[in-house]
């Protein structure tokens, strides 16, 4: 193994000029797919984080209920157009009991009751259509933070107290401390405190959502003890689709994960995988050939000298050892160089590009993980990059290399 070590390095360190051609590529090759990877990753993270911030990875609501079309006695076919029926919205009735088997669900992180329905603000002679969010404050922040959203005023829900959008709070000149009339479809009317205003990152939400004390919604609503839908936070994030259909058998409920909520999201996301996965593929094809070719005119260079330690008798696998170390420490090499530059023009691009609030305008996601894994990558690369200029010159004949 020393001597396979020891002709390695010397021929890396004979051929200085060659060498650098193969750690100069390397090195940009890993640069490059450290840089792309660092600032897919940060989109994605963010997008996720704006997306899914102000909503639950899986929501829960009652079935649909269907008309089933009657049976004819004897042969008689009728032809029927079965269509749904005008309805109440559906309730979940023992929200405690539904709440604790849900909880119970392997994978579940958090689960939250809400009563939610179609409701107006009024404040000085302006109306708007709102949306009516009930919630247990306490565990509704555990499946939604709202902590990093308070804008203005205190984060509580108090009996007769609302917490809203900053968009409707300017639409009506609201402030912690104002009264606020609310009025449901029902026709009911409560007159609330504004406690806080929130910034949920979506304009919409700014504008509609208006957070309510679970009872006081319930109320507003004419739910009575019921509530409209059970809000769940999952432990991981990706596994929100086979969490909802474990969450529909343990509880017959209609279970949505937020990747069927937000389908265009998942296809953006999944087209952005796939790019910054095919730019990854062609780099590193790159690198690979650009190693092998360096390395077939360093075989074709030493030919004599690999003619010599094979009359000498070294075994072929002591040559086929030697360059495939080569390939080994030059992809090692590159990878910590590349790995080190990428992940400086990452951070220094995000500090020059910048929003108008000072935030980076693409945010970057650098992980421990990244480093190690594009440099095993790189590594396996070289070697099976000099796998080939290798093979080829275990195979030289010592009469023939000499003779050449």
């Amino acid at each position: 193994m020393r001597f396979i070590w020891t002709v390695a390095w010397r021929l890396l360190r004979e051929g200085r000029f060659q060498t650098a051609l193969i750690l100069g590529g390397v090195t940009v090759g890993v640069a490059v797919v450290v840089y792309i990877t660092a600032i897919v990753n940060g989109l994605q993270a963010n997008i996720i984080d704006r997306t899914l911030s102000a909503q639950a990875h899986v929501v829960l609501r009652p079935a649909e209920r269907l008309n089933q079309r009657g049976s004819e006695p004897g042969d008689v076919l009728t032809l029927a157009d079965v269509r749904k029926r005008t309805q109440r919205e559906a309730t979940v009735a023992d929200a405690a009991t539904v709440l604790a088997t849900v909880r119970a669900v392997p994978g579940v992180a958090a689960a939250a009751a809400l009563a939610a329905g179609p409701g107006v603000a009024q404040q000085g002679g302006v109306r708007k259509a709102v949306v009516l969010l009930g919630v247990d404050l306490a565990g509704y922040q555990q499946v939604i933070r709202l902590d990093d959203k308070l804008r203005e005023g205190v984060l509580a829900l108090p009996a007769g107290a609302a917490l809203i959008g900053s968009e409707l709070a300017a639409d009506l000149g609201l402030s912690p401390g104002s009264r606020l009339r609310l009025q449901s479809a029902q026709g009911e009317t409560l007159s609330v405190r504004v406690a806080g205003v929130l910034d949920y990152g979506i304009q919409d939400l700014n504008r509609r959502r208006v957070l309510l004390p679970l009872r006081d919604a319930q109320s507003l609503l004419g739910l009575g003890l019921d509530v409209t839908e059970i809000d769940v936070r999952a432990e991981r994030l990706f596994e929100a689709e086979a969490l909802a259909a474990d969450l529909h058998r343990a509880t017959g409920l209609a279970a949505d994960s937020w990747q069927v909520a937000n389908g265009q999201l998942v296809t953006a996301l999944r087209s952005q995988s796939a790019s910054s996965l095919m730019i990854r593929v062609f780099v590193t094809v790159a690198v690979a050939l650009g190693i092998a070719s360096v390395l077939v005119v360093s075989v074709v260079q030493r030919q004599r000298e690999i003619g010599i330690l094979r009359a000498m008798g070294t075994p072929r696998q002591r040559i086929l050892g030697v360059f495939l170390l080569q390939g080994a420490l030059v992809g090692f090499g590159g990878s910590l160089l590349g790995a080190g530059l990428g992940g400086a023009l990452a951070v220094g691009f995000t500090r020059l590009a910048r929003n108008a609030d000072g935030t980076p305008l693409f945010p970057i996601v650098l992980q421990a993980e990244l480093f190690v894994s594009t440099a095993l990558l790189a590594t396996a690369v070289g070697v099976l990059a000099a796998w080939l200029p290798a093979l080829r010159a275990a195979r030289l004949d010592p009469v023939e290399a000499i003779r050449g």
